[in-house]
């Protein structure tokens, strides 16, 4: 606690406060104040008035002479400065012991607060896991409400049983098509086999037939030849005969 110095203030301008005492010394001050139950720092101390009143009856008592009736007077004003000096005390007391009940309260609020954090930490991560498998579960129910749609949109089995069943019917007659024009073919490659194998032999035959005709006209023009020389050779011999 500081003490704070009185502002000046003059047309409108405010001095700025200064304190009278450094924090060390505020706390040096209370401290004293605390042990002598001194509330300001005027009048004279609790303590030292208790003293004074002490020290005053018991130097009466000390004394011989008949002062008994002082004496009285100085120990009930004892006794109620006592009293006076006792109340602050018990406040004092009871101040404390309410100080240390609430401190064990305090102790006992922050235990119990620290449980709830680390309760709810546990179960911030709970409620982590529940939300990353509710996002799970969640995009599961997505996709399965995708693919219900997408099955929705398509025709109804028996349609689709319908469609399967023409298509098969459809393949069997071109795999039957299939067969007969395969089988065809195979027929139309032996029919082309042999009518390649037909030609061959024919132009076989031909260039056998071609091979004859120029043998025979060969054999014509060759009698024909040795025909005239026998004629010439015959002449020329009447000839000489003549």
């Amino acid at each position: 606690m500081s003490i704070k110095g009185r502002k000046f203030a003059g047309k409108g301008e405010a001095v700025a406060s200064h304190y009278a005492f450094g924090s060390l010394e505020d706390d040096i001050i209370i401290k004293h104040r605390l042990l002598t139950r001194t509330t300001t720092t005027r009048g004279e101390p609790p303590l030292k008035k208790l003293q004074k009143k002490f020290t005053t009856f018991a130097l009466e008592i000390e004394k011989e002479a008949d002062n008994y009736s002082d004496c009285e007077r100085l120990a009930k004003a004892f006794l109620q400065e006592l009293d006076t000096f006792e109340i602050p005390l018990l406040k004092s007391k009871a101040v404390i012991d309410a100080n240390v009940r609430e401190k064990e309260n305090f102790n006992d609020l922050k235990g119990e607060i620290n449980k709830q954090i680390v309760q709810a930490q546990a179960d911030i991560e709970v409620l982590k896991r529940q939300l990353e498998e509710s996002k799970v579960e969640r995009k599961h129910k997505e996709e399965g409400e995708a693919i219900r749609k997408l099955i929705a949109m398509q025709p109804p089995r028996s349609e689709t049983q319908k469609v399967i069943t023409e298509l098969e019917k459809e393949i069997a007659m071109l795999e039957a098509e299939n067969t007969a024009i395969s089988r065809t073919l195979d027929l139309r490659k032996k029919q082309f086999a042999l009518l390649l194998h037909v030609v061959d032999e024919l132009q076989n035959t031909i260039e056998e037939e071609q091979r004859s005709l120029v043998e025979e006209m060969r054999n014509v023009v060759d009698d024909h030849n040795k025909s005239g020389s026998e004629d010439a050779t015959m002449g020329t011999e009447a000839m000489a005969v003549d």
